[in-house]
């Protein structure tokens, strides 16, 4: 049962973004720039940043849907995926996105746990410095989130196997906004 009554039964992010579609539209924008737009991080490497980040958060939501667009975008590697929400990296993952995820981390924790080494480390693995500022991005717009979702009670799918279908809906929708409902009047 969701802190506030939210009008709508959708779970997660979801009932958020269609209870106030004049941010939610925002949110959605922002998240797809950094998902799905250009990028040299895949899909996939970005989804994982997220799923991480959101596992260390202990928000149970954004962690199963994000884990589950990576794991298709992953060719179904869930053990890579499942191991990263474990450790925090992965030995089949690359040296570079290892070096982002480690940044991720430190950034889920707070932004001043981000050292010159962690940055020196991910360059000299290969990271570009947009890399390096999407991952940081990609870690606190997910902190965001994660205190909004679970800030607010939102309600979780009653089986767990429809995060599977949200993965293949946020991989082929790219979080194009479609709210469902008026904004909400100002009240004084």
């Amino acid at each position: 049962m969701t802190y506030i009554n939210l009008e709508n039964s959708l779970p997660g992010i979801r009932s958020l973004v269609q209870y106030r579609p004049e941010t939610g539209r925002h949110l959605y924008a922002l998240v797809r720039v950094l998902l799905t737009g250009a990028s040299t991080l895949s899909k996939g490497e970005r989804e994982l940043i997220a799923a991480f980040v959101s596992s260390r958060n202990g928000c149970t939501f954004c962690t199963e849907s994000h884990a589950s667009a990576a794991r298709i975008l992953l060719q179904n590697q869930s053990e890579v995926v499942d191991e990263v929400l474990e450790k925090g990296s992965s030995e089949t993952l690359g040296p570079k996105i290892n070096a982002l995820l480690q940044i991720a981390g430190k950034v889920q924790v707070s932004g001043k746990e981000v050292r010159p080494e962690d940055i020196d480390k991910a360059k000299s693995c290969g990271a570009t410095d947009l890399e390096i500022h999407d991952a940081v991005l990609i870690s606190a717009v997910f902190c965001l989130f994660n205190r909004y979702v679970d800030g607010l009670g939102t309600s979780l799918p009653e089986d767990s196997a429809a995060f599977e279908e949200m993965g293949h809906r946020m991989i082929s929708n790219e979080y194009k906004f479609h709210p469902t409902q008026q904004p909400k009047p100002w009240h004084t």
